[in-house]
Formats: C-alpha cells, sequence, structure tokens
C-alpha cells in the first residue's frame, strides 16, 4: 500500500511515469467492471479511457484515505457507467453485438461465450443496485471482502449476505431462463 501511496503523490505532482503505473495497475479491472456493466467490448474501452483521463484531471485533488486507490477509481467509474447507461436508456435498445472475452477461433464457441455473456447480463439487470455492486467488485474487480464493505460503507457481514442473496438471486434468474 505505501508502493501505492508513494506513486499516488507523484502522479499528484504531474510524475507522468507514476501516473502510467497507476493506469497499468488498474486499467484491466477498471475495464472488466465497466464491460460487465455495459456489455460492450468498445464501449467499454471507451469508458476505461474516459475513467482515467477524468482521473488525470483530477489526481491533483486526490486525497489519501485507507483504501486502495483503486476504489477512487472505482467510484469514477461508477459515475461514467450510470452516465452511459442514463443516456443509452434515452436511445433505442440494440443488441449485444460484441464478446468481451477473447475471440475463439471456431464460431460456435464464439457464439456460445456471447450467449452465456447476455444471458448473465440479463440476470444481473434482476438483481437489485446493492446486488450489483456486491457481484462487480467481489468478481469483476476480485476485492476482497474487506475493502468491498469499506468502499460501500457497509460491515463484512452485511457484504458476505448480500453475496450470498446476489449469487442465489443470479442462479434462480439464469435457471428460469434456461427453463423458461
Amino acid at each position: 500500500m505505501q508502493e501505492e501511496r508513494d506513486l499516488v503523490n507523484r502522479a499528484k505532482e504531474y510524475d507522468q511515469e507514476a501516473f502510467a503505473k497507476l493506469y497499468e495497475d488498474n486499467f484491466d479491472r477498471i475495464f472488466r467492471y465497466i464491460a460487465i456493466k455495459v456489455g460492450n467490448r468498445m464501449e467499454a474501452e471507451d469508458l476505461t479511457q474516459q475513467v482515467f483521463m477524468k482521473a488525470l484531471k483530477a489526481i491533483s485533488s486526490y486525497k489519501w484515505r485507507e483504501v486502495p486507490f483503486s476504489a477512487w477509481l472505482y467510484k469514477i467509474a461508477s459515475n461514467q457507467v450510470v452516465d452511459y447507461i442514463r443516456k443509452k436508456s434515452r436511445q433505442p435498445e440494440t443488441e449485444l453485438n460484441e464478446d468481451i472475452t477473447a475471440t475463439d477461433d471456431r464460431p460456435y464457441k464464439t457464439a456460445e461465450k456471447k450467449m452465456e455473456l447476455e444471458e448473465l447480463s440479463q440476470a444481473l439487470k434482476k438483481l437489485t443496485a446493492l446486488q450489483q455492486e456486491v457481484i462487480s467488485l467481489r468478481f469483476s474487480w476480485e476485492m476482497p471482502i474487506a475493502e468491498v464493505a469499506s468502499i460501500m460503507g457497509k460491515k463484512e457481514g452485511a457484504i458476505k449476505a448480500l453475496q450470498h442473496s446476489a449469487i442465489k438471486a443470479l442462479r434462480k434468474h439464469m435457471v428460469v431462463e434456461d427453463n423458461g
């Protein structure tokens, strides 16, 4: 954590190498979080770039707290996703046309992955906002429960219970959709 704190302090002093290291360390997690939320690789790439542009512009006002720097990036990403979804909801709905996972040279495998992603995306939309956040933080961001609890302002036990209910609800929605 001290190394990250030093990088942030250097980035606040406009050290390009320090910000580049923060970018490299956090890009994949931010991208995965956004990609799961928006379900489109190109949009996720654009939104991820916007997150880091906003972070670069605001880094000088960043105040260190006892949570990882990624928590601040997560907040920016979360706001970007909310803005994107609001904007998209005003436009006609389009189908998911890209697979966010690596493409496979076998078309049936790519199609299968795309169908699984669409099914997961639809099931996630049926969860409560808090359940969606817990799933995103725990599995997209691969954050430990303690960190998720800190970010969400809840106790670890509450996060565990929320994660359990979210996974149970996901299973139910996915089984119902498969059978329905």
